[in-house]
């Protein structure tokens, strides 16, 4: 069995917390508590593209 995180053909969604973290997520996987919903459907290049463009540097102080 792969891992559902890698599969390139999967359909993912992308969850932030609390914390403005982001992750990539299996659409099939139920949404773990403390997560919500950013981007609902894409696929794993676009979901990692749109991590990309809000991703922050957590070792700079704001």
């Amino acid at each position: 069995m792969t891992n559902p995180f890698d599969a390139p053909d999967a359909i993912f969604m992308v969850l932030v917390n609390d914390e403005g973290r982001h992750s990539l997520w299996p659409s099939f996987t139920a949404v773990p508590p403390g997560w919500e919903v950013a981007l609902p459907v894409a696929d794993r290049a676009g979901c990692l593209a749109y991590i990309e463009e809000r991703r922050t540097d957590l070792r700079t102080p704001a």
